[in-house]
């Protein structure tokens, strides 16, 4: 019986999702089910990458037992370099960084979005956490946030308590975000806006 690629073996322990047929600019990742692994490669030798970063130039069969040796992959990253250059590592979880880059990439390049909060003057201590690690989430994925404390009837008189509201949440939010509008009065309702730091 011929013996088991390393491929079969290391892809028992990972559940890998489907790469997505959209077409993306980033030919690295677009190309990464394109890759020849173990077996597949046809070169007779490699320049191998080891775990470490130390390269050689080996037989290709020599690289696939090194790669046996590490319970790792060999994988051909560069098939048109002469000779062609490959990597010891772990196809399954390469591949899932892959696909988690290209999700980024698609979320960074999604329009900014407005999302809303609204809170009341005298907001409980748990229900305040909860809006504000909400808030967090929005600024994360690159939207703005728009929080407000809305003031009924009587409640106009606990402007202050809806001040400070606002700027607890600025403290809390101050190392992912900015203020994009400053606390202030639209009619019944002291709005202010966040935006997350451009850098983020």
């Amino acid at each position: 019986m011929p013996e088991p690629s390393i491929r079969s073996a290391q892809t028992e322990f990972f559940t890998i999702p489907e790469f997505s047929s959209q077409k993306t600019t980033d030919p690295a990742i677009a190309d990464v089910d394109k890759l020849r692994v173990n077996q597949e490669i046809r070169a007779d030798e490699v320049r191998v990458v080891e775990p470490d970063g130390d390269h050689d130039v080996v037989p290709t069969g020599e690289a696939l037992d090194r790669a046996r040796d590490h319970e790792l992959d060999l994988v051909e990253v560069a098939p048109d370099a002469d000779p062609p250059v490959c990597k010891i590592l772990d196809y399954g979880k390469y591949r899932y960084e892959k696909q988690k880059e290209e999700q980024r990439r698609r979320k960074k390049s999604k329009s900014m979005e407005m999302k809303e909060l609204r809170f009341r003057p005298r907001t409980e201590e748990h229900d305040f956490n909860f809006k504000v690690d909400h808030a967090r989430e929005f600024l994360e994925d690159g939207n703005k946030v728009k929080a407000y404390v809305q003031f009924k009837g009587r409640d106009i008189v606990y402007k202050d308590q809806g001040m400070d509201l606002l700027r607890r949440m600025i403290e809390e939010l101050q190392e992912i975000a900015r203020i994009d509008q400053q606390p202030e009065m639209e009619g019944r309702r002291m709005v202010m806006i966040l935006a997350p730091h451009k850098n983020k």
